[in-house]
C-alpha cells in the first residue's frame, strides 16, 4: 500500500511548483491510476515519492518510507520512460546484470522473460527492440525482484490497443495477487477502463480522488461513436438540426471516417443518418474523454458529484481540509459491523485519502487496530456500534480533520508492541504537528548485492569490451612492424610496440579506455529506477571495478606482447623476437604500467562521470605528471632502490622463500623509476579525490 502525504516540488523561480501538497493513496490488492494532461504533474509527483527528486512530503510504503527500506528494489518496481541500458546488450544479458545488482538468482531473468512472453527474444539487442516490445523489457525489469509495490509512469504510451490491453491485464494479475499497483497516464478512458481508482492532478493539485466507477459517471462525458464513409456530411447535418432544435450537441470529427458526437443518442444519429441515406458502419454508445472543464464546477471548485446534495447521515458529505480548497466526498456507511472489529484484510478498508491535508509528521500517539496496520485519528469520531462501516466505506468525520500516516515509520509492519504510552489529547496532538511536510532528498543510488558478479556481467555483456582490445592488437603489430623496419629501437620498447615520440603504448591506452568504461555514461544503475544516475561511489563496487579492470588490462598486455613477438617473428626472424635479458624488472614494468593506466582511467571516470576524463587523465600521467616526478628525483632512480630487500630482510630478520628479493627488488625499480612513480602519485591523488567524493555524498 502506498500513501503519499503533501507531496510539493521546489519552485523554480518565479514559476509555481509542478507538483502542489498532493496527497493521496494506492490501496493493495487495487490498480490506481494518477490521471493528468500533459504537465499536470504527474511524473514530478512519481519522481517525488521515489525521492528521486528534491521537495517536500513523504510517502510511505507499506507503513515505510523509502529510505527507511533496505532493499527497495525488492519492495518497490519502478519504470519510467525508457528501460535504460547500452542498446548492443542483449535482452537476457541486461536482465542477468540487474539480477546481480538487486541480488537475486541469475534464473530470476528467463522467469521474467517467460512471464512478459519476450522468451523468444532473450537473444535480441536492446536497440532493435520495438516500443511494445521495450515496454514489456521494463515490465520485466520492475518484476525481476518480485516487489510488492509497481510505480510506472505512462506505461502504455505509444502502444497498440493490443498491447495495452496485454499490459494492464498483467497489472491487473499483479493486484489480484495482493500487491499494489499505481501508474500515470494521460488518458480518461484508459483509467477508468484499467484501474480501482482514479486520482486526477491538474496543473500540480489534486482535484478528485475517486472510485474508477464514480470517476467514469461523474467526470466523462457520454458520446455516441460513429463510423461512415460520408463523415463531413453527417457531421454538419447533425449540428444543423441541433441548432434547430435548439439542443446542446458537439460532434468532434476523428481521424479516418469517424465521428464523435456528445449530447445525442444512438437513435437519434441514427435516425438522422436514415432520413439522409448516409451509410453508417458503426454506431454505438462510448465513454468519452473528460471534456473542457470537466473538472472544475461553476464556481471553480472541483466535481464531487453529480449534483450538490445536502449532507445527511444517510448521503455523502463534504468535508474541507482547513490547510487547502480540495473538497472529498465521504462515502455513506450503511449498517453493518463495525469494521474495527472484522476480520477483512487491512485492504478492504483505508482511511480516507482525498483530504489535503498535511499529516502530522512528528512524534504523535495513535489508536491502532490489531487486525490492520492503520491508524485512526484520535479526534475522529469513533466506530461504534451506533456508527456501522463496511469494507471500504467510512463514517463521517468531523469538519476540518486531518490525515495522519497509516503506520509508525519506526515500526515493523509485522509486529505492533503489546503496550502503548498514554495518548496525548487533542490539543497537544494538534499543537506538535508541523506546519510543513518534511523534506525530500535525494537519495543515493543503492550499490549492487553483487558487485563482483555485477561488474563482470556489464563489462562482458556488450561487445565494446572486445572491440576496443581487438583494436588494440592491431594497432600494436602494426606499430612494431615500424618500429623494426625503421630501427634503432631497444627489444623492449620493440615487444610493447612504444615508439620514443607517443607517451604510452597502445595496450596502456586502451588498458585506461577500458578502465574508463566501467563508468561511463552509457552504463546506468537502475536497482531501483530507471533514471538514478551512473553507477554509485561505493567501495565494494569500487574494489569490483579495480579487479575486473587491473584483470582485463593484465590480459590485454600479455596478448599485445605476444602477438608483437609473433608477427615479429614472422615477418623478420627471431632476432626480433628475442626475450630482454632483464625479462623480471621489465615485465614488472609493463604490468605496473598497464595495471596503473586501467586504475587511473577508473578512478578519474568515478570522479568526473565521464569517460572521456577518464582517458584525458590517463594521458596526462606521461605528458604532465611523469616530467615533474622526474625533475623531483634529480638523479637515476634505481641507485636509490639498490640494496633495498637487503635492507629490508635486515629489519625484520627474515629469509625471503624462492628468491622473493628479486620481485621485490624490480617492483621497488619499477616505482622509483618516472614513469612508476608518477603513476603512483596519480593513482593516490585519484584515490583520495574518489574517497572525498564519496564521504562528501554521504554526509550529505
Amino acid at each position: 500500500m502506498i500513501q503519499a502525504f503533501g507531496l510539493t516540488s521546489n519552485a523554480r523561480k518565479e514559476h509555481p511548483p509542478a507538483v502542489d501538497d498532493v496527497s493521496f493513496e494506492a490501496r493493495a490488492g487495487s490498480v490506481t491510476a494518477l490521471l493528468g494532461a500533459p504537465g499536470a504533474g504527474k511524473t514530478t509527483a512519481l519522481r517525488l515519492m521515489l525521492e528521486l527528486q528534491q521537495g517536500r512530503g513523504i510517502t510511505y510504503f507499506r507503513g515505510r518510507p523509502l529510505h527507511r527500506i533496505a532493499h527497495p528494489s525488492r519492495e518497490v518496481g519502478v519504470l519510467l520512460g525508457d528501460v535504460p541500458g547500452h542498446p548492443a546488450r542483449s535482452v537476457r544479458g541486461h536482465l542477468r546484470m540487474l539480477c546481480a545488482a538487486a541480488g537475486v538468482p541469475a534464473r530470476r531473468a528467463d522467469e521474467v522473460l517467460e512471464v512478459v512472453g519476450l522468451v523468444s527474444l532473450r537473444d535480441e539487442r536492446l536497440g532493435s527492440l520495438a516500443r511494445g516490445m521495450d515496454r514489456r523489457l521494463g515490465l520485466a525489469c520492475a518484476l525481476l525482484s518480485d516487489p510488492h509495490t509497481l510505480v510506472l509512469d505512462e506505461p502504455a504510451d505509444a502502444l497498440s490497443a493490443r498491447e495495452s490491453r496485454w499490459l494492464y491485464g498483467m497489472l491487473r494479475a499483479h493486484a489480484a495477487q495482493g500487491g499494489t499497483v499505481l501508474f500515470s497516464t494521460a488518458e480518461p478512458k484508459e483509467a477508468a477502463r484499467s484501474a480501482d481508482r482514479v486520482v486526477t492532478l491538474e496543473q500540480g493539485r489534486l482535484v478528485a480522488d475517486q472510485e474508477a466507477g464514480d470517476f467514469a459517471r461523474t467526470r466523462l462525458r457520454p458520446r455516441v461513436a460513429v463510423r461512415t464513409p460520408h463523415a463531413a456530411r453527417l457531421a454538419a447535418l447533425l449540428t444543423k438540426e441541433a441548432r434547430t432544435a435548439h439542443r446542446s450537441v458537439e460532434v468532434v470529427r476523428e481521424e479516418g471516417n469517424r465521428l464523435s458526437v456528445y449530447g445525442s443518442t444512438c437513435a437519434d444519429v441514427g435516425e438522422t443518418a436514415f432520413r439522409h441515406d448516409i451509410l453508417v458502419h458503426q454506431l454505438a454508445d462510448e465513454i468519452g474523454d473528460m471534456g473542457p472543464g470537466a473538472g472544475t464546477s461553476p464556481r471553480g471548485e472541483p466535481e464531487t458529484g453529480d449534483e450538490p446534495r445536502v449532507p445527511t447521515p444517510s448521503s455523502p458529505t463534504v468535508t474541507e481540509s482547513p490547510l487547502a480548497d480540495v473538497p472529498s466526498a465521504e462515502q455513506p456507511s450503511p449498517p453493518s459491523a463495525p469494521a474495527l472489529h472484522t476480520s477483512e484484510p487491512s485492504t478492504a478498508e483505508e482511511p480516507e485519502p482525498v483530504a489535503r491535508a498535511h499529516p502530522p509528521y512528528e512524534a504523535q500517539e495513535t489508536a491502532v487496530s490489531p487486525l490492520r496496520d492503520t491508524a485512526v485519528d484520535p479526534g475522529a469520531q469513533p466506530v461504534t456500534a451506533s456508527t456501522p462501516a463496511t469494507p471500504g466505506l467510512r463514517a463521517p468525520r468531523p469538519a476540518r480533520s486531518r490525515l495522519v500516516p497509516l503506520i509508525d515509520p519506526e515500526e515493523a509492519t509485522g509486529t505492533l508492541p503489546s503496550a502503548r504510552a498514554p495518548r496525548p489529547s487533542r490539543a497537544a496532538a494538534l499543537d506538535a504537528l508541523s506546519p510543513l511536510p518534511p523534506p525530500i532528498s535525494v537519495r543515493s543510488a543503492p550499490s549492487p548485492l553483487r558487485p563482483l558478479r555485477y561488474e563482470l556481467r556489464r563489462a562482458t555483456g556488450i561487445g565494446t569490451g572486445f572491440l576496443t582490445g581487438a583494436a588494440v592488437l592491431v594497432v600494436s603489430a602494426l606499430t612494431a612492424l615500424l618500429l623494426a623496419r625503421i630501427g634503432h629501437t631497444p627489444q623492449p620498447r620493440l615487444l610493447a610496440a612504444w615508439p620514443r615520440e607517443l607517451p604510452l603504448p597502445p595496450a596502456a591506452l586502451g588498458a585506461g579506455l577500458l578502465g574508463a568504461f566501467a563508468f561511463g555514461d552509457e552504463f546506468r544503475h537502475p536497482a531501483l529506477a530507471a533514471d538514478r544516475g551512473t553507477v554509485p561511489r561505493r567501495m565494494g563496487l569500487l574494489l569490483a571495478k579495480l579487479l575486473v579492470s587491473a584483470a582485463t588490462a593484465l590480459l590485454l598486455g600479455f596478448l599485445t606482447v605476444g602477438c608483437d613477438a609473433e608477427v615479429l617473428y614472422l615477418v623478420y626472424g627471431r632476432e626480433f623476437a628475442q626475450v630482454p635479458a632483464d625479462w623480471l624488472s621489465t615485465s614488472a614494468s609493463w604490468t605496473g604500467l598497464v595495471v596503473g593506466c586501467a586504475w587511473a582511467g577508473v578512478l578519474a571516470a568515478g570522479i568526473f562521470r565521464s569517460t572521456t576524463a577518464g582517458l584525458a587523465a590517463v594521458v596526462a600521467v606521461p605528458i604532465l605528471v611523469v616530467p615533474l616526478v622526474h625533475k623531483a628525483l634529480e638523479g637515476p632512480a634505481v641507485r636509490a632502490a639498490a640494496g633495498l630487500p637487503l635492507r629490508l630482510r635486515k629489519v625484520f630478520l627474515l629469509q625471503w622463500p624462492f628468491g622473493g628479493e628479486r620481485y621485490l627488488s624490480a617492483a621497488a625499480r619499477v616505482i622509483v623509476q618516472p614513469v612508476g612513480g608518477a603513476l603512483t602519485l596519480s593513482l593516490t591523488a585519484l584515490l583520495c579525490a574518489y574517497l572525498l567524493t564519496t564521504l562528501r555524498s554521504r554526509v550529505r
